[in-house]
Protein backbone atom coordinates (compact mmCIF):
# COMPACT_ATOMS: atom_id res chain seq x y z
CA UNK A 1 0.00 0.00 0.00
CA UNK A 2 1.26 3.64 -0.99
CA UNK A 3 0.09 6.45 0.82
CA UNK A 4 1.36 10.53 0.24
CA UNK A 5 1.11 13.23 2.43
CA UNK A 6 -0.04 16.80 1.04
CA UNK A 7 -3.07 18.63 0.39
CA UNK A 8 -4.37 14.99 -1.06
CA UNK A 9 -4.06 11.77 0.88
CA UNK A 10 -4.13 8.82 -1.17
CA UNK A 11 -3.84 5.16 -0.58
CA UNK A 12 -3.30 2.27 -3.51
CA UNK A 13 -3.72 -1.62 -3.03
CA UNK A 14 -3.22 -4.16 -5.43
CA UNK A 15 -4.76 -7.62 -5.09
CA UNK A 16 -6.59 -10.64 -6.83
CA UNK A 17 -9.81 -10.52 -8.18
CA UNK A 18 -10.72 -12.68 -5.00
CA UNK A 19 -14.27 -12.70 -3.92
CA UNK A 20 -12.50 -12.64 -0.26
CA UNK A 21 -10.79 -8.95 -1.16
CA UNK A 22 -14.15 -7.14 -1.97
CA UNK A 23 -14.67 -7.90 1.56
CA UNK A 24 -11.45 -5.90 2.65
CA UNK A 25 -11.40 -3.59 -0.22
CA UNK A 26 -14.97 -2.31 1.02
CA UNK A 27 -13.42 -1.87 5.05
CA UNK A 28 -10.23 -0.48 3.71
CA UNK A 29 -12.20 2.03 1.54
CA UNK A 30 -14.59 3.00 4.71
CA UNK A 31 -11.66 3.47 6.82
CA UNK A 32 -10.05 5.68 4.24
CA UNK A 33 -13.37 8.10 4.21
CA UNK A 34 -14.10 8.14 7.72
CA UNK A 35 -11.43 10.62 8.57
CA UNK A 36 -13.88 12.93 7.01
CA UNK A 37 -16.40 12.07 9.59
CA UNK A 38 -18.95 10.93 7.95
CA UNK A 39 -22.63 10.23 8.81
CA UNK A 40 -23.87 6.39 9.08
CA UNK A 41 -25.73 6.61 5.80
CA UNK A 42 -22.62 8.56 3.75
CA UNK A 43 -20.25 5.75 5.02
CA UNK A 44 -22.70 2.76 4.10
CA UNK A 45 -23.79 4.60 1.20
CA UNK A 46 -20.09 4.25 0.16
CA UNK A 47 -19.12 1.07 1.15
CA UNK A 48 -21.88 -0.05 -1.08
CA UNK A 49 -21.13 1.58 -4.02
CA UNK A 50 -17.20 0.61 -3.56
CA UNK A 51 -18.50 -2.71 -3.01
CA UNK A 52 -20.35 -3.05 -6.31
CA UNK A 53 -17.28 -1.75 -7.87
CA UNK A 54 -14.85 -4.00 -7.14
CA UNK A 55 -17.54 -6.87 -7.49
CA UNK A 56 -18.13 -5.95 -10.77
CA UNK A 57 -13.98 -6.40 -11.74
CA UNK A 58 -14.14 -9.71 -10.09
CA UNK A 59 -16.91 -11.18 -11.81
CA UNK A 60 -16.78 -9.54 -14.81
CA UNK A 61 -13.30 -8.76 -15.86
CA UNK A 62 -11.54 -12.05 -15.67
CA UNK A 63 -14.24 -14.56 -16.75
CA UNK A 64 -12.01 -17.34 -16.94
CA UNK A 65 -10.03 -17.06 -14.35
CA UNK A 66 -8.31 -14.49 -11.72
CA UNK A 67 -6.63 -11.24 -12.42
CA UNK A 68 -4.91 -8.06 -11.09
CA UNK A 69 -7.56 -5.13 -9.05
CA UNK A 70 -5.89 -2.31 -8.43
CA UNK A 71 -7.70 0.20 -6.06
CA UNK A 72 -6.80 3.68 -5.22
CA UNK A 73 -8.26 6.24 -2.80
CA UNK A 74 -8.07 9.81 -3.14
CA UNK A 75 -8.97 12.48 -0.12
CA UNK A 76 -9.16 16.20 -0.66
CA UNK A 77 -11.16 18.32 1.72
CA UNK A 78 -14.39 16.83 1.88
CA UNK A 79 -14.38 14.55 -0.75
CA UNK A 80 -13.55 10.43 -1.16
CA UNK A 81 -12.74 9.19 -4.93
CA UNK A 82 -11.55 5.87 -5.46
CA UNK A 83 -10.90 4.08 -8.46
CA UNK A 84 -11.25 0.47 -8.87
CA UNK A 85 -9.02 -0.50 -11.97
CA UNK A 86 -9.02 -3.45 -13.77
CA UNK A 87 -6.55 -5.16 -16.59
CA UNK A 88 -9.12 -8.05 -17.60
CA UNK A 89 -12.06 -8.20 -20.89
CA UNK A 90 -12.93 -4.44 -20.98
CA UNK A 91 -16.39 -3.39 -21.70
CA UNK A 92 -17.41 -3.06 -25.39
CA UNK A 93 -20.73 -0.71 -24.49
CA UNK A 94 -20.14 1.30 -21.34
CA UNK A 95 -23.81 3.01 -21.85
CA UNK A 96 -25.57 -0.24 -22.45
CA UNK A 97 -23.69 -2.23 -19.47
CA UNK A 98 -24.83 0.77 -17.25
CA UNK A 99 -27.99 0.19 -17.77
CA UNK A 100 -30.24 -0.99 -14.92
CA UNK A 101 -30.62 -4.88 -15.11
CA UNK A 102 -27.94 -5.55 -17.72
CA UNK A 103 -25.75 -8.00 -16.93
CA UNK A 104 -22.89 -10.39 -18.99
CA UNK A 105 -23.19 -13.14 -17.30
CA UNK A 106 -26.78 -14.87 -17.13
CA UNK A 107 -25.05 -17.71 -16.53
CA UNK A 108 -25.29 -16.34 -12.29
CA UNK A 109 -27.78 -14.94 -10.44
CA UNK A 110 -27.12 -11.39 -11.55
CA UNK A 111 -29.22 -8.34 -10.44
CA UNK A 112 -27.47 -6.63 -13.09
CA UNK A 113 -27.98 -3.05 -10.79
CA UNK A 114 -23.98 -2.21 -10.14
CA UNK A 115 -23.91 0.66 -11.92
CA UNK A 116 -27.07 1.88 -11.03
CA UNK A 117 -26.49 1.31 -7.14
CA UNK A 118 -22.81 3.44 -7.86
CA UNK A 119 -24.61 6.18 -9.04
CA UNK A 120 -27.30 6.49 -6.88
CA UNK A 121 -24.56 6.24 -3.70
CA UNK A 122 -22.28 8.71 -4.71
CA UNK A 123 -22.13 12.10 -6.46
CA UNK A 124 -20.46 11.06 -9.67
CA UNK A 125 -19.47 7.82 -11.65
CA UNK A 126 -16.73 7.83 -14.35
CA UNK A 127 -16.13 5.08 -16.56
CA UNK A 128 -13.31 4.34 -18.61
CA UNK A 129 -12.75 0.73 -20.30
CA UNK A 130 -11.13 -0.55 -23.46
CA UNK A 131 -12.19 -3.97 -24.42
CA UNK A 132 -9.05 -6.33 -24.06
CA UNK A 133 -7.16 -3.88 -22.02
CA UNK A 134 -9.02 -3.41 -18.82
CA UNK A 135 -12.03 -0.87 -16.65
CA UNK A 136 -11.44 1.80 -14.76
CA UNK A 137 -14.39 3.12 -12.69
CA UNK A 138 -14.02 5.58 -10.76
CA UNK A 139 -16.49 7.08 -7.89
CA UNK A 140 -16.43 10.38 -5.94
CA UNK A 141 -18.77 11.05 -2.85
CA UNK A 142 -18.71 14.17 -0.78
CA UNK A 143 -19.34 13.33 3.02
CA UNK A 144 -18.99 14.34 6.47
CA UNK A 145 -15.52 17.10 7.37
CA UNK A 146 -17.01 20.48 5.52
CA UNK A 147 -20.88 20.61 6.54
CA UNK A 148 -19.82 19.78 10.36
CA UNK A 149 -16.99 22.22 10.07
CA UNK A 150 -14.98 20.10 11.28
CA UNK A 151 -11.14 21.05 10.07
CA UNK A 152 -9.54 17.81 7.38
CA UNK A 153 -6.60 17.58 7.25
Amino acid sequence: MKTSIGDTNRLEAVFASSPENERISRVTAAAFAAVLNPTVEELSDFKTAVSEAVTNAIIHAYPEGRGEIRLTLERKKNEVTVHIRDFGVGIADIKKSMEPLYTTREDQERSGMGFTFMEAFTDHVEVESEPGRGTCVSLTKKMGGEKWNIPVR
